[in-house]
């Protein structure tokens, strides 16, 4: 049984994507009998980058600790199953269809977002299954997110604050912290990352208003790399493993998943293992099969990346330090390429731009190439996909200069899909 023609189904009952409001999906709730009450104690993460990597984190940490976990994420590279992971599995196709079909029948046509819908399904599932905890992803913002009718978490995690989707969540850094802050609930424990000024006095303000207990990066916590792994002091002080996902910018990551890791009680061992043990595909992830690894030379390295914004482009030039690197670089028409890409161009020797086949979203590999020359890359061509990308950067590949597909996680699940 495939969810597939419903999911399809239920993308036309609303004429936007994102209308950002909670009448809806609390009016279904309401008629499933509110089952996001029923949940097993919930961590809420919100953020603007880190998110998906601090739940990978938190998971592999709580499992290790023998716990049964749920985890609600978006958006998805391959299936939608990825969405709604039940105890420790992805959901099944017959199990997702069959959710999927209660819920299209008792709202029977009503207007809802996609996002609202769906969610409303993971809510369904996780009540039904018994776990220990819930780790669940707000989708863009916080405020008005559906995931946030949660009315009291256990724990709640905010990720860093950069520019995303300002045309919903606002203009400003503060703006859009406000948005996520909206997720903090009075007497709620929250771990907060690495933060810009603007937004840490917007979570500081929140925490006191609330009021709620604030565990914040450079203040309550803080994490430092040492020649053998991460230096963590916090309520505790540990030293840990390098975390298993590459990049310096996941030693914050980490150290937020740490942070909730003490409010919830959890062993250093757990702690270190969910540095080793945790999976987030897309992210700085190396492919070793598939027509585009196979595509390159032998011993030259490709690498995949869903990063989209200014601070994951920030993020990224972390990771690439001092070496030159090649990219195959696509990105939907919402986000903007020069403000991604001036952080690594110092260090790109060649840049293929590409469409992302398939999206109707996609900018034209045209407007990518200009805003690559516009940030001072002089390598620059235009190709039709990331298969003649590939074509293209092999005759001069290098295996000390890795090569990273990246700009769009719309773009990663289409590579994973022939590559993963």
């Amino acid at each position: 049984m495939s969810a597939d023609p419903i999911l399809e189904r239920l993308k036309t009952l609303h004429p936007m994507a994102i209308d950002m409001s909670l009448d809806r999906v609390r009016a279904l709730m309401k008629a499933l009998g509110d089952p996001q009450d029923a949940l097993a104690p919930v961590i809420h993460v919100a953020g603007t980058n880190g998110k998906g990597s601090t739940i990978a984190y938190l998971r592999a940490m709580l499992e290790s600790a023998g716990k049964r976990v749920h985890v609600y994420t978006s958006p998805h590279l391959v299936s939608f199953n990825e969405r709604i992971r039940i105890a420790g599995a992805l959901i099944d196709d017959r199990g997702l269809a069959a959710i999927l079909e209660e819920i299209e029948r008792i709202n029977a046509g009503a207007p809802i977002t996609f996002f609202e819908i769906t969610t409303a399904a993971a809510f369904l599932a996780f009540a039904r299954t018994k776990a220990d905890f819930v780790l669940l992803e707000t989708g863009m913002g916080g405020r008005l997110d559906a995931t946030n009718l949660v009315r009291k978490p256990v724990a709640i995690a905010l990720a860093p604050i950069s520019f995303d989707h300002m045309q919903y969540l606002g203009d400003t850094l503060a703006l859009i912290a406000g948005e996520k802050a909206g997720i903090m609930k009075p007497g709620v424990p929250t771990a907060v990352g690495v933060q810009p000024p603007e937004a840490a006095a917007v979570f500081d303000a929140r925490g006191d208003e609330l009021p709620a207990p604030l565990f914040r990066h450079g203040r309550e916590w803080n994490i430092s790399p040492t020649g053998r792994g991460l230096h963590y002091a916090g309520r505790a002080v540990h030293d840990l493993p390098f975390p298993v996902l590459p990049g310096p910018h996941q030693y914050a990551n980490a150290g937020l998943a740490v942070a909730v890791a003490e409010v919830l009680g959890l062993d250093a061992n757990a702690m270190a293992a969910g540095m080793r043990e945790a999976q987030w595909p897309a992210r700085l992830q190396k492919l070793t099969r598939g027509p585009l690894a196979g595509a390159l030379p032998a011993g030259v390295p490709l690498f995949l990346d869903g990063g989209h914004n200014d601070a994951a482009g920030e993020a990224l030039a972390g990771w690439i330090g001092n070496r030159t690197i090649d990219l195959v670089f696509g990105m939907l028409s919402t986000k903007e390429p020069a403000s991604f890409l001036r952080h690594v161009a110092p260090r790109v020797r060649r840049l293929r731009a590409i469409p992302i086949v398939g999206e109707p979203l996609s900018r034209p590999a045209s407007e990518i190439a200009a805003a690559a020359r516009s940030v001072g890359i002089a390598d620059v061509a235009e190709s039709a996909d990331e298969n003649a990308a590939i074509v293209s950067l092999a005759a001069a590949a290098e295996p000390a200069v890795p090569v990273l597909v990246c700009g769009s996680l719309y773009l990663c699940g289409r590579v994973l899909a022939a590559n993963g």
